[in-house]
């Protein structure tokens, strides 16, 4: 246990986006399930709020007060080689995942970085590399434990508790702490996988056929283009640095002849820079992306697309295009469809099935540059408005304003189905923190009577 005098609240409480800062009242570092339960059973004596960070990768919004509960340290992981299953402990990453399923020529369902935990990652659908062909990480659990607000600590699985197993795919940190987690694997053979890099000038040429050609790719190819002004630092390869790029990620299991042939539309698209495409063992998933493996300060932005039309096409392009002098570091269109528009059971929590396109921002944030964001990224989705859903992906929503916005990943069916099993799971919003929808409405005159008749010594929760 950690107070904020205690010399390492400070690591403890860390997220790994350097510019949210968490402050909670106290911190707690669980070993095993037990933990868990038992710092939750603490806090709900004395009516403190609880919110858990592994990694810190999705820490858009600082926490302030309460219990902080840190799973960093459950580092459970075994595979069933033979039935093809993992079991991952809340603080698990995806690399170790990756790098121990490839002993045994599998691969799980990760995204465009391994630095993620599993679980949080999995709580919000995940999207994988190879969405497309096997749907989101979500669809392949086979079982979440947990511990809920009242200390219990529970088993989930399609068939015990089936709404509640609902709910956990994508419904993010709503209904408690997650555990453990056991999920299918996947054939790690006959990746072809990797990046095109254009000058950015070419950016109009590029995205137009980026347009013509994501139609006609089959569900065993994944792809996105992301407008990259990449900073002067040593970690960018130097024909990069400094430099307005345009990406192309692209990802392929099959055949490798057919994965370079369906390649050749957007290498003839524009002369590029580098061409990092070529057969690709999993444990080199982090090269596709080449996302930030150190901790930086950003700030994010993501919404859904339902269409992408010439309108928005050069909607795009004046914001991210040639000459535009922006403060977005990187906005990426990355293709949907596939197996990720049906849920492999039915239904689950996820709410981005439906969409065509997922449109990420992010930036670095610091000064001045921060200060220009929120009025950047608004202008963006301004102007892609008439072909932007409803909905959000929860994992790349970003930085949330308010309760409807925080709510907005998922539909209003789904809403309701949250409120009514946090209603019933977690009936003080204990877990009121990151994206987390409302309770029900119910009469505040009860609870201001219950203040007074307990002397006004009473913590009450929105």
């Amino acid at each position: 246990m950690f107070t904020p005098a205690d010399p390492g609240f400070a690591a403890e409480v860390a997220a790994f986006n350097l510019s949210t800062q968490h402050q909670p009242d106290l911190a707690f570092g669980a070993l095993d399930a037990e933990d868990v339960s038992a710092a939750i059973r603490w806090a709900a004596e004395r009516g403190l709020p609880v919110s858990v960070q592994s990694t810190g990768h999705g820490a858009t919004n600082a926490i302030e007060g309460g219990l902080l509960i840190s799973t960093r340290r459950m580092l459970e992981l075994s595979i069933d080689p033979l039935e093809k299953t993992a079991r991952v402990g809340a603080g698990v990453r995806w690399k170790a995942v990756v790098e121990l399923a490839a002993t045994f020529g599998l691969m799980g369902l990760c995204g465009s970085t391994t630095d993620v935990g599993v679980v949080g990652y999995t709580l919000g659908g995940g999207l994988p590399i190879l969405g497309r062909k096997y749907g989101f990480a979500s669809d392949h659990v086979i079982a979440f434990e947990l511990v809920t607000a009242d200390g219990t600590q529970r088993r989930v699985t399609k068939d015990e508790d089936s709404e509640l197993f609902f709910l956990l795919r994508g419904g993010k940190g709503n209904l408690g702490i997650v555990t453990a987690m056991e999920f299918h694997l996947f054939p790690g053979s006959d990746l072809f996988a990797g990046g095109l890099y254009y000058d950015g000038q070419h950016a109009p040429a590029v995205l137009k056929q980026f347009m013509e050609w994501v139609p006609s790719l089959p569900t065993e190819a994944s792809a996105s283009l992301a407008f990259l002004r990449l900073p002067e630092m040593d970690i960018i390869p130097e024909p990069l640095r400094g430099k307005f790029v345009l990406h192309l990620r692209y990802a392929f299991q099959g055949d490798a002849g057919v994965a370079s042939q369906l390649l050749e539309p957007m290498r003839l698209s524009a002369p590029f820079m580098m061409d990092r495409t070529g057969p690709l063992d999993p444990t080199q998933f982090d090269t596709i992306h080449e996302d930030p493996d150190q901790p930086v300060p950003v700030r994010e932005h993501g919404f859904l697309l339902d269409r992408l039309d010439d309108a928005a096409a050069q909607a795009i392009l004046r914001h991210f295009g040639p000459g535009v002098e922006s403060p977005v570091l990187m906005a990426e269109l990355r293709l949907l469809g596939g197996a990720l528009a049906k849920s492999a059971d039915g239904e689950d929590c996820v709410g981005a099935r439906d969409a065509a396109f997922s449109f990420f921002m992010g930036a670095i944030a610091v000064p001045p540059v921060m200060e220009l964001l929120p009025s950047a990224f608004a202008a963006v989705r301004e102007d892609l408005r008439e072909v932007t859903s409803s909905g959000t992906f929860v994992n790349l929503h970003g930085h949330y304003v308010d309760d409807e916005d925080r709510e907005r990943p998922w539909s209003p069916t789904v809403r309701e189905r949250l409120r009514s099993a946090k209603a019933t799971l977690d009936p003080n919003n204990m877990f009121s923190f990151g994206h987390v929808v409302g309770l029900p409405v119910i009469d505040q005159t009860v609870l201001l009577e219950d203040v007074v008749t307990t002397g006004g010594d009473a913590v009450l929760s929105n």
